[in-house]
């Protein structure tokens, strides 16, 4: 099924948004720090074949979403992701965050419950995790110009996909550096890099809908990621999912057990 491109008009901008139609269960999904909305391309169709009516956006600053907003915020991002919903007008949504959008998801539902069906939080960065300052300072260095979207883009084609990588990986890496490229942009990812989730950890137990934590187990962004997944999860009362030998993008990675996964998990909410 074709998607159609869409946007949606915010007080500060503009937010992409691609729709893949269908009268299926409406699914939010937002990638993560640096990432394009086309991180969930052979998920959509997976989804859809499971009867989800899958939508997916763009962060503010990136892919086709405009540039130079005044907030960068998880709450932010948020706002969008619930401005979608109700633009949508398709019932309460299941919204999908990755990373650092898992807590833009949580802040979410808190902040406006008879909108969000349930959470499906994937490679979460739904709490700070703790790391040595030497660490942050690190990271801090390496994301700064003139070398940081290089480092970034070199990371994230190396790194962030163990074991086996969607076929068309390279080709996805260039469509990310490309649009990195373009004018404020890199801005607009330095910003969102460095965002704290101190927000969303202190509304994890006043979360009321069902959630489901999918994490790769070969996740490089966590020290352990099942212990992760396993204390989010617990903290939640939610449901879990671990892709074996994924990374941060198990949608992209593992799109069919990923797939499998919500559409279960939407089933079961019903």
């Amino acid at each position: 099924m074709p998607t159609v491109s869409e946007t949606l008009r915010r007080p500060d901008g503009t937010i992409s948004y691609d729709d893949a139609g269908g009268a299926g269960t409406l699914v939010i999904a937002a990638p993560g720090m640096g990432d394009l909305r086309q991180v969930y391309r052979h998920f959509i169709p997976e989804a859809a074949k499971r009867g989800l009516r899958v939508v997916t956006m763009d962060l503010r600053g990136m892919g086709e979403s405009s540039v130079d907003w005044p907030d960068y915020s998880d709450a932010a991002i948020g706002s969008d992701m619930l401005a979608l919903a109700q633009h949508l007008a398709g019932g309460p949504a299941f919204l999908v965050g990755n990373s650092l959008t898992a807590s833009s998801a949580v802040i979410a539902a808190v902040e406006d419950p008879s909108a969000v069906a349930g959470l499906v939080l994937i490679g979460p960065f739904a709490r700070d995790v703790p790391v040595p300052g030497w660490q942050k300072l690190l990271f801090r260095m390496t994301l700064s110009p003139p070398w940081g979207k290089g480092a970034w883009v070199s990371y994230y084609r190396k790194q962030m996909y163990p074991g086996d990588k969607p076929p068309d990986h390279d080709d996805y890496v260039g469509q990310l550096k490309a649009n990195l490229s373009e004018p404020g942009r890199y801005k607009a990812f330095h910003s969102l890099a460095f965002n704290s989730h101190a927000e969303s950890e202190s509304r994890l137990e006043r979360v009321e809908c069902p959630v489901l934590v999918i994490m790769g187990t070969a996740d490089p962004d966590f020290p352990d990621p099942e212990a992760e997944a396993r204390s989010l999860t617990e903290i939640l009362g939610g449901e879990m999912s671990l892709i074996d030998g994924a990374g941060h993008y198990p949608q992209a990675q593992a799109p069919e057990q990923v797939a499998d996964a919500i559409a279960s998990f939407v089933a079961g909410t019903g």
